[in-house]
């Protein structure tokens, strides 16, 4: 893979990007070269929502489609045979990146499906499905699952489901007044009954980085599973699966440079071995008789139907540019820019939702640049449009966490969010742009 950008050392004595390398990566990034509303340059801060993607990515999917486009695991002839090749290739590269084996990596259409495949996988072995070997994935009527009040609703729907299907009982860890998790009571709340603790790495709303350690160790006293949504820290800061501990693990391509209707389950091996199937087809079997059918071995029992082949070789690219910038630079650059974006706490009027610094979460990194505000006497939308009309993408609404919002006691939020290429000289213009919003509308 050719980038533009210089290759970085992924060592602890890494610092943030510098000047001249940010303008190098900048530079890979072609959508961020045009300009919007009238001819301003586009500060782009919605990168919690969709990432923008380098040059190498865009070229990798193309080429797929150009030189190699094939079904995988199928077909005897060359093409198919370069296809297949280029799939896993892919997914050595997924599975290097985020600290996991190359069979612990299943690919699915995003985090959100991959997500479902284990809340369902649940399901399915509680109907029985999966022989003994499922035995560990069964419910049972007062069962616990307990998520966090943080959660993006990709994290928390699906476990309620569950729950409505099996009878299982949801709790959750409270959020605290800085929008850290409150775990004066986790042991109260993670017992014997508990079953599965499903937490998000990075709130999507606070910026808030939770502290797995803790919380995996609390659900390993009780032989809970872990499922970790990864999908904001994966992007932003440097994620080793198996040094976390964590049991499942899922990420989308599209919030890490790569491209959309993409994305990751990360389960331990034993755990996919044991897991019964959720989406049944072609590709994901053995031997199908009219009575009866056995199941490949993960990863292929997870991926039924064909695979988004394009798309996933275009994730393993964006993991592979990601690595070479070094990922302990690129997180030192994320908490630089969160810490410009908290000055916005400075602007009369303006309340940032979440932890206004660095400390209180017990984790090397505890807090990256995504930041979501009000302002008062303005409507988040409203909001959004004034910064829009100065060319700043900003994300308006309740960004898929409505019981978050609610605990702050508001309907909707702005979110500005960074990503590699962001610049300190976009976030100022940001303040500086935001801080004349109440005398636009008169709120002053």
């Amino acid at each position: 893979m050719t980038t533009t950008a210089t290759v970085r050392p992924d060592d602890a004595s890494a610092t943030a990007l510098s000047t001249t390398e940010l303008a190098a990566v900048r530079a890979d990034f072609p959508l961020l070269e045009r300009t919007v509303r009238g001819g301003k340059p586009l500060v782009y801060l919605d990168s919690a929502a969709t990432s923008q993607k380098p040059q190498v990515v865009l070229d990798a999917e193309v080429d797929f489609y150009e030189q190699r486009n094939a079904a995988v695991h199928r077909g005897a002839h060359q093409l198919a045979e370069e296809a297949t090749e280029a799939f896993e290739q892919a997914r050595a590269a997924v599975a290097a990146f985020v600290g996991a084996d190359e069979a612990e990596i299943v690919w699915q259409p995003g985090a959100t499906a991959a997500i479902n495949v284990v809340a369902y996988a649940f399901s399915n072995a509680t109907l029985g499905r999966g022989g003994d070997a499922a035995e560990r994935f069964r419910l049972a009527p007062g069962d616990e699952i307990v998520v966090t009040e943080a959660e993006h609703h990709a994290n928390l729907v699906p476990w309620q489901e569950l729950c409505a299907r099996t009878g299982a009982v949801l709790r959750w860890i409270p959020v605290s007044d800085d929008g850290r998790l409150d775990l004066t009571n986790l042991d109260a709340l993670v017992t014997e009954r508990t079953r599965v603790l499903a937490f998000g790495h990075v709130s999507n709303v606070t910026g808030a980085v939770a502290p797995v350690a803790t919380l995996v160790a609390a659900a390993r006293r009780v032989g809970a599973l872990t499922v970790l949504d990864a999908c904001q820290s994966v992007p932003n800061m440097p994620v080793d699966l198996h040094e976390l501990g964590v049991d499942f693990a899922a990420f989308s391509g599209h919030k890490m440079l790569g491209p959309t209707g993409v994305g990751a389950l990360y389960g331990r091996r034993e755990l996919l071995e044991a897991m019964p199937p959720t989406v049944t087809g072609g590709s994901m079997v053995e031997v199908v008789t009219m009575e009866s059918t056995t199941y490949a071995p993960p990863p292929q029992r997870f991926e039924a139907g064909t695979q988004m082949v394009a798309q996933a070789v275009g994730m393993g690219c964006a993991a592979q540019y990601l690595d070479e910038l070094g990922m302990e630079g690129v997180a030192r650059h994320e908490t630089e820019l969160a810490a410009e974006m908290l000055k916005i706490a400075d602007i009369p009027g303006v309340r940032v939702i979440g932890p206004l610094g660095a400390d209180g979460a017990g984790e090397e990194i505890s807090r990256l640049a995504v930041v979501s505000f009000v302002v008062d006497g303005v409507h988040a939308h409203d909001v959004g449009q004034v910064l829009d009309d100065k060319g700043i993408a900003v994300r308006v609404g309740h960004h898929c966490a409505q019981p978050l919002h609610r605990r702050f006691g508001v309907a909707a939020t702005a979110r500005a969010s960074a990503s590699v290429y962001t610049t300190v000289e976009e976030v100022v213009a940001f303040r500086e742009a935001l801080a004349g919003v109440r005398a636009f509308f008169g709120a002053e």
